[in-house]
This record gives C-alpha cells, structure tokens and sequence, in this order.
C-alpha cells in the first residue's frame, strides 16, 4: 500500500483535486489517502499555512498530492514561503517536470499547429537560483530603502539538474536546449553554461543548444516543434513553462511533478494554475492539468501501465470535445470528470500490467 498525503489548498485546488482522486480511485490501485486541510484558510485561522509538525507529517508519506495554494487575503510571498517553498527544499524536490504537449481536440493559439508539432518537456532546477531566499531590505520605508535578492547557483544542483534533462532527452528525441542568460550575468549563468557542458559531454547521442531566454520564448512560438527537452533555472523554467501552457491552450492543462530524484523525501505533483480566486466555486475549473499531474505521480510511483491509460483518458476526452469554458468549450468540472471515468471504462482502456 503506498500512502498519498493530499492538500486541496485554496480556491479552484478544492475543486479538481477530487476530481484526481476520483480518477486514481477507478485504476483499482493499492494507494491509500490522507487529506490535509492546509493553506490560506488554514492560514487565516493559525497564523501559518501549514501546522509547525506539517513537514514531520508529510514525511511519511509516499508522495504529496496538491491543488493549488493562494488567495487574496494571504501575501503571494507568504503564502509561497509558507508551504510550497519549503516542501521542495526540505525534501530536496530538485527537479521540476513540466509536459507541454497540444491535446487533440484542443485548439492551441498558435496557427496552423497539431499536436505532434508541439511537445515538450521541461526540467526546471527546483531549489535555488532566483528563489533561493537570500537577501533583505535596509532603510524600510525611507527614501534611501534598498532591496536586495541574490540568486545562488551552485556546481552541485546545476550538474544534478542538467545530468536528469540529459537522461529524459536520451529517452525522447536526444536533443536539448539549455536556457540562459550568461551574456548578462556574467557569473551565476556562465557556471551554468560551463557545468551543463561538463556533463553534456558524457551524453555524446544527445544534441545540446545553448539558447539564451529571450531568444527562447521566441523559438517556443515561432519554432516550437524544434524544441524536445529543455533544461532552465528555476525563474527562467517558471517563466517559459507558463507560456508552454498558454500555447498549449490554457494554464488549466498545465501538470508538473516536483521530484525527490535521489529519494530523500516524497515527490510532490501538482497542476500550476494557480488557485484561481476569479473562478473558484463556480464549477468552471479544468481538472485536466490536475489529472495530468496525478498521471505524473503514478509514473513516479511505478505504476506506468495505469499512468498511460489517465493519459489516454485525458487525450480522448479532449478528442470528444469535453472542454471547460478555458478551452472554449461549455463542460463543467463535473462533466469533464464523468467523461474521464467514463474513458478509463470503456472496452479499448485495459489495465495494463505495472
């Protein structure tokens, strides 16, 4: 029996989290869930996002299911700093997997693209860079006050990050892009450069480009069937993941899996739409990139037969015509859920073999 810890948190995440489990519940599999009232509520109440105990808890867990976390009465900072941010540090979450991948039936903003022309996958450096939390503010409220962030790069989580891109790209297409910015920064991302081209050279089938950010969101709408995997720190891959959701369609769609590559703590999955305040308790939220995220989770847990066939799902449903109102469609979040479950039961869709 492997043990979900699950946090709905705010808004919409209340919404399509159980629409997840509805979905992991249909796979007959032996997991087993723990929900967790944490968030801005939770905040609201306590004074903190999650118990002092919370990352204890989450330890004994298997992998930690999550919606969404934000909302208007809670700083975005302090809401970030109160719960996501230290689950990924704590339990070393170094790598952030982001598919973007054009559904069929979804018609992406782009012209003239089908889904075999738009397929990505992302590896996001998930613990330093820009939001490694070093810094201050001097002179509060006088004319002279100073602000002062200061990303950190180090050899270790570069190597470690750009090792795993290399692997995913050796399995997919063996062509990546690494994202950066050292024509400016003249330190943090000429280590970048230097370390991912270390490491590069022990993955001789794999093609590598050095492509700087701006030049890449770029690419992403002009050429974006050039693009396989990608590596990029952890700003830039925030960054360019949400425009791979808006070329994909919607933020709605957009699944990722924060990753305890080495095992150190339980992986994390969630959608990265935000907790959408504007449509919260309406039953307009897509559930898919909740979905995706619990497809990702059951990869991870090595349950890759049942993964494919909540992949499959999701691409029939969308190939259907059962969208949310993002899409352009008119399903609510219950109707897209009724037709998953009615896809994951239909004769073509067999349990496979784990």
């Amino acid at each position: 029996m492997q043990r979900i810890a699950v946090i709905p948190g705010d808004g919409v995440g209340k919404e399509v989290v159980p629409v997840g489990l509805e979905v992991l519940g249909a796979l007959g599999l032996a997991l087993e869930f723990d929900q967790f009232p944490w968030g801005c509520e939770h905040y609201g109440r306590t004074g903190r996002m999650m118990p002092e105990d919370g990352l204890k808890t989450l330890a004994r867990y298997d992998a930690i299911y999550l919606g969404a976390i934000g909302w208007p009465s809670v700083p975005d900072h302090v809401s970030l700093w109160g719960l996501l941010l230290p689950i990924r540090k704590t339990f070393d979450q170094y790598v952030n997997l982001r598919p973007v991948r054009l559904l069929p039936g979804v018609r992406g903003p782009l012209a003239g693209r089908d889904p075999g022309e738009v397929d990505m996958l992302f590896v996001r450096e998930n613990t330093e860079g820009e939001y490694s939390g070093a810094g201050g503010r001097v002179h509060a409220g006088a004319a002279a006050e100073v602000a002062v962030e200061v990303p950190i790069f180090t050899r270790r989580a570069i190597e470690r990050c750009a090792r795993y891109a290399l692997e995913q790209a050796r399995q997919r297409r063996r062509s990546l892009v690494s994202v950066t910015k050292s024509n400016a920064s003249r330190y943090a991302y000429v280590l970048w450069d230097e370390v991912v081209a270390e490491v590069a050279a022990g993955f001789p089938e794999v093609r590598v480009e050095r492509v700087h950010v701006d030049a890449m969101a770029a690419r992403m709408v002009l050429r974006p069937e050039t693009i396989d995997v990608v590596v990029a720190s952890n700003l830039f891959g925030d960054i360019l993941t949400d425009l791979g959701a808006a070329i994909q369609g919607s933020l709605g769609l957009a699944a990722s899996a924060n990753l305890s590559v080495d095992g150190l703590g339980p992986s994390m999955f969630e959608p990265v739409h935000g907790s959408a305040p504007d449509i919260a308790g309406r039953g307009w939220a897509n559930p898919v990139g909740a979905v995706w995220s619990a497809a990702l989770m059951l990869q991870h847990l090595g349950h890759l037969g049942s993964a494919k066939r909540v992949e499959a799902a999701i691409d029939e449903v969308c190939r259907q015509g059962v969208l949310t109102l993002d899409l352009g469609g008119r399903a609510s979040t219950t109707e897209v859920q009724q037709a998953l479950l009615a896809a994951l039961a239909a004769p073509g869709s067999r349990p496979s073999s784990e």
